[in-house]
């Protein structure tokens, strides 16, 4: 990389970027070990009940199971404190780092052989990363949750929502029953696409949280109770199926990546492109 692209990293760690950065890093750490623990305490529980692939809930009793619960909170706090601070589109793709934690881990601890193509993947989530931490845009603060709704309700924001539901509701209704247990991309694509919605809305609540601590309240808006209660329905959806996932880490986590960063990205820019005046509020222009 060039002096300019290091000198303008050293700059982004020192601005509310790199505080996002920061997080967003000990947040990767947190989740793709609570992967780790999460699969050892489903193996463990489906060794003495019906597997939660097949509708089974006896992995709520293994204590292993709650402990990988337990370390994604964590990991989830510290990603949800991560975008008050810097841009979705520089947040979400850090999450490639969890993939590396979970990559090593899997292969000592759960025995799943990480291949040179696995390896030749984690260098390019590596490098992927880099690149985005250096050209994130600079995001400045809108003054009210107000704004973040009048995006989200753009005609080509709502297209894309509704575009996104009835693939969700496609596989749910229709492949889940079917083939959800021999295809990765049923299960992955239901978590992936759920949690683009996921990160539209968790960013919203921490901009709400951001302006509130600076004095600005915006307990008022319902638009804030409504973006909350959006975040929980797609995590709770989440959970539940990703917990149904009965693939190796491996290749779950990094699925769950390309989709979960590129449904992000591809909000960024439906956003971006939708009104430009709208989003000089939160993305400087130099991206």
């Amino acid at each position: 990389f060039s002096s300019d692209s290091v000198e303008r990293f050293l700059i982004k760690m020192e601005s509310d970027n790199g505080k996002g950065l920061i997080l967003a890093v000990a947040s990767s750490v947190f989740i793709g070990s609570s992967f780790i623990l999460k699969k050892k305490g489903l193996k463990r529980a489906a060794a003495n009940g019906t597997r939660a692939g097949y509708g089974g809930y006896t992995y709520l009793l293994e204590p292993l199971w709650w402990a990988g619960m337990i370390t994604m909170i964590v990991g989830e706090a510290a990603n949800f404190v991560a975008y008050i601070y810097a841009p979705a589109v520089l947040v979400t793709p850090l999450g490639a780092l969890s993939i590396i934690i979970s990559a090593i881990l899997a292969h000592f601890l759960l025995k799943e052989k990480l291949k040179k193509m696995g390896v030749l993947g984690c260098v390019s989530c590596i490098v992927g990363s880099v690149v985005i931490v250096i050209h994130a845009p600079k995001e400045q603060t809108p003054n009210s949750v107000q704004e973040i709704w009048n995006l989200a309700t753009q005609p080509a924001f709502l297209v894309y929502v509704a575009i996104t539901m009835s693939i969700v509701l496609a596989l749910i209704l229709h492949f889940e029953p079917l083939c959800g247990q021999s295809n990765i991309l049923v299960y992955i694509g239901i978590c992936s696409l759920m949690g683009a919605l996921t990160v539209m809305s968790i960013k919203a609540i921490g901009i709400a949280i951001k302006l509130t601590m600076e004095g600005v309240s915006q307990i008022g808006y319902p638009q804030t109770w409504l973006f909350l209660m959006v975040a929980v329905t797609c995590v709770v959806t989440q959970l539940i199926y990703l917990n149904k996932v009965s693939f190796d880490k491996n290749r779950t986590g990094n699925a769950d990546l390309v989709f979960g960063s590129s449904e992000s990205v591809r909000w960024y820019e439906s956003r971006k492109s939708t009104n430009e005046e709208h989003l000089i509020s939160l993305y400087s222009p130099e991206y």
